[in-house]
């Protein structure tokens, strides 16, 4: 936690002063004392305040990635690890998350490895309730009368991702928008003159509008 520490006063006046001050007091950076008071006190409170501000901006491709680097860091406690597994699990497996399997992959961890964890208790429902999820999707995938446009979703939501693309591509789909800014977030789709191939034209969630091609030149 930031603390505040007042220099001395150098006369009784100034000590006046300060004592009849507001007192919310301004510290280095223009911070004042109650936003310090609320500041993360560690790395790992700081990346993961970022975590939410991405997922509040809408950028939840750039949540799990940041999760990812996180999770990469030696430093981590096993609360901190587990912590941070139950977000990206939380993060793939809801909504714009297109990762079924790896949200399972991440509760999974936390039961089998961070069981004396506080995380361990909330990890056992997600874990049961993404299998679950995984389970209806790759039954739903397998029916004969599912579209081929339903196979791209329930493809993108379990996080075969190469696999729905194969599907879009060979059947000239139009995804949502959502799936084409997630696509985008995670690098199959790109921006750019050169690029070959058909145009998606895609809006962020701030509004800005993006034409978007596949990154790489073969599609």
């Amino acid at each position: 936690m930031i603390r505040i520490s007042l220099l001395a006063a150098a006369s009784a006046l100034m000590l006046a002063a300060c004592a009849s001050a507001p007192e919310t007091v301004k510290v280095p950076g223009g911070i004042d004392a109650e936003a310090a008071s609320t500041a993360p006190d560690s790395a790992f409170e700081l990346a993961m305040q970022t975590v939410e501000n991405l997922v509040d901006a809408g950028n939840t491709q750039a949540a799990v990635d940041r999760l990812t680097q996180l999770l990469g860091s030696p430093t981590l406690s096993k609360e901190e690890m587990a912590e941070a597994l139950f977000r990206r699990g939380e993060i793939r497996f809801g909504p714009g998350g297109y990762d079924a399997v790896g949200a399972v992959e991440d509760f999974e961890e936390i039961v089998d490895s961070y069981s004396d964890t506080e995380w361990y208790t909330a990890a056992v429902p997600m874990l049961d309730s993404a299998r679950g999820k995984v389970t209806t999707l790759e039954t739903q995938l397998a029916q004969p009368e599912t579209s081929k446009m339903q196979k791209f979703n329930f493809l993108m939501e379990l996080g075969m991702h190469e696999d729905a693309i194969d599907l879009m591509i060979a059947n000239d789909l139009q995804p949502s928008n959502e799936a084409l800014i997630a696509m985008y977030d995670i690098g199959y789709l790109c921006e750019g003159d050169e690029l070959t191939g058909r145009t998606y034209e895609a809006v962020e969630l701030d509004g800005t509008t993006r034409e978007l091609r596949f990154c790489d030149f073969g599609k």
